[in-house]
């Protein structure tokens, strides 16, 4: 197995001090180290030394930036003549083969490749990847299945809930009022036969949607078709689809009303907006807006009601009603829905004064119309209240934990200027919406998802940091797991020199100046995708600095960082004993480089380990021949036991013969049972 085959967070060629750029190394001291001077990647145990420098061919990153050369080579090749000619023909073959050109040209990220937890491709039994068509594919007709949680369907379900709101907001507007009706019947026959085709194709799909069945999605039209008839969907779509229109023949062509039944349809239109709640990035705005749609349309209905109750009593025939339509100014289509939606808004949502009813149909209709305006009331309170609620509810939790930290603080009589600090990194953390707990959001999901949803946040640090170059997938998902983030203030000190390391620290964002004991001397600077601390937390045996920090390592600004906890290591390591000897071995090749490795000590703590092995296999040892030699005793004892019992037998039998009879009638089997025990 290579070194770069497993885990390690060094470098190939790391030397033990900072080197200038002619290859003359620094004095331990680094005085020719500045600060502007260098820029230094890595700090082991405190030390410095620079990122290595490693082929091309072996960065993640190089993939990426080979690729962006040879695509600016394409872009100067297609602005040829030449180059159009076969840029057209390609698109030309692109469109017949029903390949979008950002599919072909699209390619994934190198490094998440290497690391990706599970993918959609087919591996047949060469090895090869298997190109299939997807089941929601036309072209592949006699086996479509069109897969619910696929895109295709969404888009389906907002096609279908467009017809379904047509129809809602429409075929009670047209039977009320009939200006809207009679000015504009061929667009109106255009839409509701447009809207007969998609209800129809709707039920198509609807025999052709998938489901799954013990976590498969089921592709038999067979029972693609048993599953929807048994549904209540079924039944609803049959009875909205009814030709109810045939009726025109005996009312009017303006008999709107007959087409009720496409209003059972709705359920699908729910279905759409349940979807889309759970896809969109915003979902309280999305309730706000779908609750508004919701009050709009009963809005929109219960004024058409009214208008209707209004044509009945008579227009004008008293205060209640809408005015008497021979008036000029209430004769126009666009003053009856105005007015009869204002009258709609005010009794619904109880905020204004509206005419006394006079008969008794008014009063009943305006009390029912009190009662809904209490329940619709009652809805928007309670849904924007919890939306309000939901919205507010992590600034709350931050700005409790914060009031809490405050409160403390002036308990304890903390300093103005280290008060003054910590309210600081406070509004960092919510400003850089830092304050997520990230744990808890993401406790739900399995621990192979959590571990690639966080190589794909970290995406851009990991790339940066040798640990994760040549690291096995599944010890990656171990690490990453186990890193925290933590955010240090200006000024704050990450490690002293002296301390025990018991952290190893990747930089995720921010510089980090590395200082002397006078706090003004810069020897160095870190900066994102560095690494320090790695060999004080690996326990190696001689170091003469006791796994202690030899550096002090100071935030410059706001800094995030990434630590690692020695246990932490050491428990993922546990499982991968390849890489956790090459991962020692390496800190040793850093120590022995950096004059920090004690070889004597060394070698008698080798020594050591190896005289308890040895103990431990001649204890191993001992026990296995114990064991064998008391196999060998029990056998030796049932062989003395089993030739006792057959002399005494036979004995038995000679004085029975010398007596003529037996001395005890149960002898031969009490002294067998005798000898059993």
């Amino acid at each position: 197995m290579s070194l770069r085959s497993a885990v390690h967070p060094f470098a190939d060629d790391v030397p033990g001090r900072p080197e200038t750029t002619d290859g003359r190394r620094l004095s331990p001291n680094l005085p020719g180290l500045s600060a502007r001077g260098s820029v230094v990647s890595t700090v082991e145990n405190g030390q410095l030394s620079p990122r290595s420098l490693r082929p091309v061919e072996d960065d993640a990153c190089s993939e990426i930036i080979r690729i962006e050369q040879q695509s600016s080579e394409e872009d100067r090749f297609y602005q040829t003549t030449l180059g159009k000619v076969v840029k057209t023909l390609q698109t030309i073959h692109t469109w017949a083969t029903g390949k979008r050109h950002s599919d072909v040209d699209r390619r994934p990220d190198s490094f998440l490749e290497r690391f990706a937890m599970g993918g959609s491709s087919i591996i047949d039994e060469e090895g090869k990847i298997v190109h299939r068509r997807k089941d929601s594919d036309f072209r592949n007709f006699k086996n479509w299945v069109i897969d619910p949680s696929e895109p295709l369907y969404y888009k389906w379900l907002a096609i279908i809930s467009l017809s379904i709101l047509y129809n809602i907001v429409f075929i009670i507007a047209r039977a009320v009022f009939w200006e809207l009706q009679e000015n504009y019947v061929p667009l109106w026959l255009t839409l509701d036969y447009l809207s007969d085709a998609v209800y129809i194709l709707d039920m198509v799909i609807h025999f052709r949607t998938g489901y799954l069945e013990q976590g498969l999605l089921v592709r038999d039209p067979a029972k693609l078709r048993l599953n929807y008839v048994r549904t209540w969907g079924f039944k609803f779509d049959v009875v909205s689809i009814l030709p109810t229109d045939i009726f025109y023949l005996f009312t009017s062509i303006h008999a709107t009303w007959l087409r009720f039944n496409r209003l059972l349809r709705f359920y699908r239109m729910k279905e759409f907006f349940d979807r889309t709640e759970t896809r969109t990035n915003f979902p309280n705005l999305f309730r706000i807006l779908n609750l508004v749609l919701y009050i709009l349309i009963i809005i929109h209905w219960n004024a058409n009601v009214y208008f209707l109750i209004s044509m009945v009593i008579g227009f004008g025939s008293d205060e209640w009603v809408y005015p008497n339509i021979t008036i000029p100014k209430f004769q126009p289509l666009s003053r009856k829905y105005v007015y009869s939606f204002y009258w709609s808004t005010l009794t619904l949502t109880t905020i204004g004064e509206t005419p006394k009813p006079e008969r008794d149909s008014e009063y009943i209709f305006v009390v029912v119309d009190f009662l809904i305006g209490v329940l619709i009331f009652a809805t928007i309170v309670g849904n924007v209240g919890s939306m309000i609620t939901n919205m507010n509810a992590s600034r709350a939790e931050f700005q409790q934990k914060m009031d809490g930290v405050k409160q403390y603080m002036e308990f304890r009589k903390v300093g103005k200027e280290l008060e003054r600090r910590v309210i600081k990194w406070f509004d960092y953390l919510w400003t850089n919406k830092q304050s997520l707990n990230e744990e808890a959001i993401l406790s739900t999901l399995p621990e192979k998802l959590k571990a690639e949803i966080a190589i794909h946040v970290h995406l851009e640090t990991l790339k940066q940091v040798s640990i994760f170059q040549d690291c096995e997938p599944g010890l990656l998902a171990q690490l990453v797991l186990k890193l925290k983030l933590q955010v240090f203030s200006p000024g704050d000190y990450i490690c002293r020199k002296g301390d025990i390391g018991r952290e190893m620290y990747i930089v995720k964002k921010g510089k980090l100046h590395v200082v002397g004991d006078d706090s003004q001397t810069i020897y160095a600077t870190l900066s994102d995708g560095s690494v320090f601390g790695e060999v004080s937390i690996l326990n190696i045996a001689g170091n003469k600095t006791g796994n202690r920090r030899t550096a002090n390592v100071r935030s410059v600004g706001y800094s995030d960082l990434f630590c690692l906890s020695k246990d932490d290591l050491w428990n993922a390591l546990r499982e991968y004993p390849e890489a956790k000897k090459i991962l020692i071995e390496r800190g040793r090749q850093i120590l022995m480089k950096d004059n920090l490795l004690d070889e004597e000590a060394m070698i008698e703590e080798e020594r050591k380990q190896e005289t308890v092995e040895e103990k431990v296999e001649r204890v191993d040892l001992g026990l296995d021949n114990l064991h064998t030699r008391f196999a060998r005793l029990l056998a030796d004892f049932n062989s003395t036991q089993q030739r006792l019992k057959q002399r005494i037998t036979k004995l038995e039998k000679t004085l029975y013969d010398q007596d003529g009879q037996s001395p005890n009638g149960n002898t031969e089997s009490g002294n067998e049972a005798d000898m059993e025990g």
